[in-house]
């Protein structure tokens, strides 16, 4: 079939466009977006210093009142302004310690919350003593976070129920961990005995059962709930390509998603009714805490936010209430409730999923559109990371797998651009015999085309090709928490994060910081460079714009990719070595060997000369 004389255009126009929007996108909005959010973040974490140094007995100023949230009594109004650093407030209760492998925290007796958790197997930079990752943090601290478990009274005000100011029982020395349950205790003197017995695995999930004993002549109505809230807007990526906010799978309403921002716009909140199964919860990009009802009860369900005022921080809260349980005089009732709160490792939550029953709870971990392709990619370089012991070389093991795969396709490719560059000396003769008439020549070209079976277009399909797997090994290593920190050789620390060398201060030999923005390391540059000689192997395109167009992407695409994962840039690189080898082999095996070789000596020509010029003119 033949090809319009404007396709390959048309093609290259829009391929020149999209690069066009990308950047401009990364430049006006993602950039000054990052920006903003690391500023956020830093007035932050000094507001925090400060408070640190604070001397004690300093009286707090007082808390700005917020919201009364849905289902709660009057009393149960929560302040949103911190009262004291965090370290402060944890002082300030009675609590049960968690101490598990994985995490290690305490529970506060007053309010029975589970508001202390920090993860003891992730740390927050790269650096071995830097901190470890805080997930929950107390009522009345900065970026307060924690979850609550309870019932409500049916008759409002005339049941006594536990609340946020009760004080529980807990026995002496109690002590959470793996192998010991604790049991907290409370009566309401009005008959109503309640008992609370937490349990914890090696993990990251808690189990709460929740016991009522009615000891009254007459029988009581209660509503279990389960709560999760957070104080503060976080500091999230800034990509559209991942979700962090409210997430959760109520029933049969499927993924939802809401964000931190859409969420507290009006009518941003969503509320669901008569639901069986599934999660509810508040995702990071790697850490995630989620409620998860009695997979067999019938409950409602909300994601909620709310801003109390000017100098409050934002509240985000998720909760659930199941059905009424009628506790009958003198007898029990029981229900059960559990708490996912860590780190979102894939085989870790599809075994939740498998062994709890927990409906779609591997939604948690977003892999996007083309999950089809991304999460068994992250399967293959996770099971090549067992062989090999480094998630890089599971990369480029994961690149040389890929291009087998689409050998034949890459084969016929490179054929087709080896007969071109045979083509070129009949090719250049149409040109000049027809200069005068472009309509003309593209009309002989693209019969030369047909005579000599040849798709002109035929080297952008490894590209395309690439393409689907290119952003699905990008959500992998963006997501997937086994990359983070994941070293790979030399100065590649954590293959998730950008390469952080910079040739504008000679990759560090310069004793001054480099912008952001100009953050081309050595990967990216071996990318480009790889790049470039990639298409000097390929036949010049026949409109000298669309060369220079061509001529320009490897350094657009070098100044493109220096921000992304490191890991993404080193699939790139080895992917275009790889492409280089097999494509010399192919024009070598169609006698073109001899056009590449003088092609690339044409090119060092060229680059020669403007070297030389601009000396010259120095000179």
């Amino acid at each position: 079939m033949s090809q319009r004389p404007n396709d390959q255009k048309n093609l290259l126009i829009a391929v020149a466009l999209s690069m066009a929007v990308m950047l401009g996108w990364q430049f006006f909005y993602a950039g000054p977006q990052m920006k903003a959010q690391h500023e956020k973040a830093q007035r932050e974490r000094v507001a925090q210093q400060e408070a640190e140094k604070a001397k004690e007995g300093t009286t707090a100023a007082p808390a700005t009142p917020g919201a009364t949230l849905p289902n709660v009594q009057p009393k149960d109004t929560l302040s949103a302004a911190p009262s004291g650093t965090r370290s402060e407030v944890l002082a300030r209760s009675q609590r049960v310690p968690i101490e598990t492998a994985s995490l290690q925290g305490s529970i506060s007796l007053k309010g029975g919350v589970i508001d202390d958790l920090v993860l003891l197997r992730y740390r927050e930079t790269v650096d071995p003593k830097s901190p470890n990752v805080v997930l929950f943090s107390p009522l009345g601290a900065p970026n307060a976070y924690f979850a609550e478990f309870g019932w409500h009274g049916a008759a409002r005000g005339q049941t006594v129920v536990p609340d946020s100011e009760t004080i529980w029982t807990a026995d002496a020395g109690a002590k959470l961990t793996p192998t010991t349950p604790v049991t907290l205790t409370w009566d309401n003197g009005q008959g109503l005995k309640f008992r609370r017995t937490l349990a914890v695995d090696e993990n990251y999930m808690l189990t709460v059962n929740e016991e009522v004993e009615n000891t009254t002549s007459g029988d009581v109505v209660l509503t279990p709930y389960g709560r999760l809230y957070r104080f503060g807007t976080p500091h999230t990526s800034g990509y559209a390509v991942l979700h962090e906010g409210l997430i959760g799978v109520p029933g049969d309403a499927g993924l939802q998603e809401i964000s931190y921002k859409s969420v507290l716009e009006d009518g941003g909140g969503k509320t669901f009714e008569g639901k069986t199964g599934g999660w509810l919860g508040i995702t990071d990009k790697y850490w995630a805490a989620t409620l998860i009802p009695d997979q067999k009860a019938t409950y409602a369900g909300s994601f909620r936010g709310q801003r109390p005022g000017p100098n409050s921080p934002e509240i985000f809260w998720t909760d659930y209430q199941i059905g009424g349980v009628v506790v009958p005089a003198g007898g029990k009732q029981m229900t059960e409730g559990r708490l996912f709160a860590g780190a979102k490792q894939v085989r870790l939550i599809e075994d939740y999923e498998a062994s709890l029953g927990i409906m779609k709870f591997e939604l948690l971990v977003d892999w996007g559109w083309f999950y089809f392709i991304t999460k068994p990619l992250y399967y293959l370089i996770d099971w090549l990371y067992g062989i090999l012991g480094n998630f890089g070389l599971a990369i480029l093991a994961v690149t040389v797998i890929v291009k087998g795969l689409f050998f034949p396709l890459a084969n016929k490719s490179y054929e087709s651009m080896a007969k071109m560059k045979k083509l070129q000396p009949q090719m250049e003769q149409l040109r000049e015999r027809y200069k005068d008439d472009k309509a003309k020549q593209q009309q002989e070209l693209m019969a030369l085309y047909q005579k000599e079976k040849i798709n002109p277009l035929a080297g952008c399909l490894p590209i395309l090709v690439q393409i689907p797997v290119f952003f699905a090994l990008y959500k992998v290593l963006f997501v997937s928490i086994d990359m983070r920190h994941a070293p790979f050789f030399g100065w590649i620390r954590d293959l998730s994060a950008a390469d952080p060398t910079s040739i504008f201060n000679l990759f560090g030999l310069l004793p001054f910081a480099v912008p952001e923005f100009l953050h081309i390391g050595v990967w990216p540059i071996i990318m480009g460079l790889t790049m470039w000689f990639q298409m000097q192997l390929n036949p010049p395109q026949p409109d000298p714009v669309q060369q220079q167009i061509f001529s320009f992407m490897p350094l657009l695409f070098t100044f493109l990719l220096a921000a992304f994962p490191a890991g993404l840039v080193i699939y790139w690189a080895w992917n275009n070595i790889l492409s280089i080898a097999q494509q010399w082999y192919i024009s070598h095996k169609q006698g073109a060997d001899v056009h590449l070789v003088a092609n690339l000596k044409r090119t060092f020509a060229s680059i020669g000369r403007l070297f030389g010029r601009r000396t010259e003119s120095k000179g």
